[in-house]
């Protein structure tokens, strides 16, 4: 499927956003949630530009189902280490082991069900991770009511790994080509819930 211009505007606003976060969003955290925050966003925003560049035809590349998994990874430790300080050290294992075990069942090849299931373990973990956090912080008043849409970046983080796994892994959840209309419109708004709700939450 050929990327529209409209596709391609809609992925440099996911950049700029995303390189927003980078730059300006993440001052004044601790330096283990600006290293996770900084490699979570700044593979959002290496992700756009190749987009941008390459076209829908750069997520058949075999590195795709390892990079999605990044990104939830480090966002939902950077949470984790800022508002769990008890869960720092079994969450930051769990980050590290997960990406390794999605790293070593893609990169050797298995005729099983077991790299989809950690792909699912993993990103269903790391997703949720980032929806509920921030949506329970937000109810019991710990932080501020915006900071709920980070929650909501979350889902739609979570929805957009999957989507692109299970593409990749040749077991598409819904049709290819119903995937790459709506992948640039999901990255936009998960980028907007993202900045929105770290600046106002």
């Amino acid at each position: 499927m050929k990327m529209t211009p409209t596709d391609r505007i809609l992925l440099l606003l996911t950049g700029l956003l995303a390189a927003y976060q980078v730059a300006v969003g993440i001052n004044g955290l601790d330096e283990v949630p600006i290293i996770a925050y900084t490699i979570g966003f700044g593979v959002l925003l290496v992700a756009g530009l190749l987009l941008i560049i390459l076209g829908f035809e750069a997520l058949d590349s075999p590195v795709v189902v390892v990079v999605s998994t990044i990104l939830p990874l480090a966002i939902s430790l950077g949470l984790v280490w800022e508002h769990l300080a008890s869960l720092r050290t079994a969450y930051l294992v769990f980050a590290i082991a997960g990406f390794l075990a999605v790293l070593a069942t893609r990169a050797i090849p298995l005729k099983s069900k077991l790299p989809t299931l950690v792909l699912a373990v993993v990103h269903g973990l790391a997703g949720m991770t980032i929806f509920l956090l921030p949506s329970i912080l937000a109810a019991n008043r710990s932080m501020r009511p915006a900071f709920a849409l980070v929650g909501l970046g979350g889902a739609l983080i979570g929805l957009a790994g999957l989507l692109l796994s299970f593409l990749k892994a040749g077991r598409p959840i819904v049709p290819r080509e119903t995937i790459l209309k709506i992948l640039p419109s999901l990255f936009l708004l998960m980028s907007v819930c993202f900045v929105a709700g770290f600046k106002f939450g």
